[in-house]
């Protein structure tokens, strides 16, 4: 009877153990960023502007302004998978991750999956570090890039295991990368040029 009791309370706090620190599994559920009337969740960066126009995010900046306009997300992400819409017109832009803020023109450092009004969709760049660590074949970026249209990107970040992929074509594929394992979500304009950019259905699952 003592030796029943005992494994009963020893499996009970395994249990209450195991509930609390189980990890999500790959069936956790999307979770939107961006609710599509509100910037909620977000805070802006000095530099360009962001506004909510008919469900998506837009971001405009002149070139006048030398500043990378960041808008970042007011919570910190570590392991995930981020899937969203994009539709840029003018410029460059890109989708940071795992970034934090700094104090210059730069706005953050960390890695950012490149979006460009006509090159390099879908390639991974380090503000301030490594600058470019996948950079897209322009043949291969016609293949899968649609110009002037909306696009899809998917990132994930498990680890130090990194993949993006633009409208189902995989673009890029970190296996060991040796950078930040956790910050913020971003979306930039890029300083120095004119910028048109649109982001919608912004989902996450934390991994």
């Amino acid at each position: 009877m003592v030796k029943t009791a005992f494994f009963s309370i020893c499996s009970l706090v395994i249990l209450a153990g195991s509930g609390c620190s189980t990890p999500p599994t790959a069936d956790s559920p999307w979770i939107s960023l961006f609710d599509g009337q509100t910037l909620q969740g977000w805070h802006a960066l000095p530099g360009g502007s962001w506004q909510v126009d008919n469900g998506a995010i837009l971001g405009v900046s002149p070139q006048s302004d030398p500043r990378h306009g960041i808008l970042l997300t007011d919570a910190r992400y570590r392991d995930f998978t981020l899937r969203f819409q994009y539709q840029i017109l003018q410029g460059n832009s890109g989708l940071y991750f795992r970034v934090d803020p700094v104090a210059n023109e730069l706005s953050v450092n960390g890695l950012q999956a490149e979006i460009d009004a006509a090159n390099d969709a879908g390639g991974l760049y380090e503000t301030g570090g490594r600058e470019w660590v996948v950079k897209p074949d322009p043949a291969e970026v016609q293949k899968y890039f649609k110009p002037g249209q909306w696009n899809e990107m998917t990132i994930t970040a498990r680890g130090r295991h990194i993949t993006v992929f633009v409208n189902g074509y995989k673009t890029a594929d970190l296996p060991d990368d040796p950078g930040r394992l956790e910050g913020h979500i971003g979306l930039q304009l890029h300083g120095g040029m004119d910028m048109n950019v649109r982001f919608k259905n912004l989902k996450i699952k934390i991994l």
